[in-house]
Parts: C-alpha cells; sequence; structure tokens
C-alpha cells in the first residue's frame, strides 16, 4: 500500500471522528412549508458516562411539534408562545412546544440512540439559510452542551461543540 493511500485510510479513520462525535440531525435539509420529521442521533454519553436526559430546544418558526415517546425515558414537552403568529392549515397557530426533553432513562456510553420529533417549518423562514436545534446532553454527573451556532461567516467545523443544524430548502 503506498503512502498516500495508507494517509488517505488514516484520515477517514481519525481524522473524520470529531464530527461523528456530535449529536446531529439524520436529515439535514428540509424545504420551508413542509413537515420535517427530526432524528436527533446521539452516538455516545458524556466522558464515558450513560446519557441520563436529552433536551432540544426548537426554534423559532416550527411550529405544531410532536415528539415520539421512547419506551424508558419521561417525555416533556414544554410550551410557550411563538414570536408572531404563523399559518398553519389555514388556522392562525401563536403557541406550542418551545422544548421537549427526554430524561430518566439509561443510554450506556457504547451505544447510539436517536430522539424523535416532527414539525412544520414555517413556510416564511428564509430559503438558503441554517435554522440550528441546540441540544443539552445530561449524563450521570457531567453534561454536553451541543449549543454553539456559527457566527455569519465561520466555519461550523470550527466550533467544539456546534448544535445540530437544518439548511432550509425553498418551498416545493
Amino acid at each position: 500500500m503506498n503512502k498516500y493511500l495508507l494517509s488517505a485510510c488514516a484520515f477517514l479513520v481519525f481524522g473524520t471522528g470529531a464530527a461523528f462525535a456530535h449529536v446531529t440531525l439524520e436529515t439535514q435539509e428540509a424545504s420551508v412549508g413542509s413537515t420535517y420529521k427530526a432524528i436527533l442521533r446521539v452516538p455516545h454519553g458524556c466522558e464515558g458516562k450513560a446519557t441520563t436526559a436529552v433536551r432540544v430546544q426548537i426554534p423559532e418558526g416550527v411550529i405544531s411539534v410532536k415528539p415520539m415517546p421512547k419506551p424508558g425515558w419521561t417525555l416533556q414537552a414544554k410550551q410557550g408562545r411563538y414570536e408572531k403568529s404563523y399559518q398553519l392549515h389555514g388556522q392562525a397557530v401563536t403557541s406550542g412546544a418551545k422544548q421537549i426533553d427526554w430524561s430518566g432513562g439509561s443510554l450506556p456510553d457504547e451505544f447510539y440512540d436517536e430522539f424523535v420529533f416532527r414539525g412544520t417549518l414555517a413556510a416564511d423562514l428564509p430559503a438558503g439559510q441554517m435554522l440550528y436545534f441546540p441540544v443539552v446532553q445530561e449524563c450521570e454527573g457531567a453534561s454536553e452542551r451541543w449549543i454553539e451556532i456559527p457566527a455569519a461567516g465561520q466555519d461550523e467545523d470550527a466550533l467544539e461543540y456546534p448544535a445540530p443544524g437544518l439548511k432550509l430548502l425553498p418551498k416545493k
């Protein structure tokens, strides 16, 4: 095996490890005005400790959110008022889930799992931009705060604890 091929293999094995360590969204693009099924992937615990809670903040413009229950976990959707009124199926919607908490479970560090919710991406969200879902992962005596949002022009890969992001596509 030549040294270039070996270097490429080493990069694939070791160089991308950080990207796999973050909480991410399985589907990272969706059209504004559509229903979006968010699947948060939690790839590990906190410093070797089991995950016991996952909390996700719902960004403005994601409305009518419904989380999926997980066996063995307590589910709570914290409600609040939206910054403005949105139209959904011809009706004005002014409040809904602003945060989802799954707690009381145990996800050992050596396993990964998914936490799911769905909602509608408001039709007036700006296509071409990113929408971020800050996540706090709590573990036994530790936590990871996946809440960093890149500043304008900042490379997302430069962040140590990036929030999962969704690229907004034009309405279909």
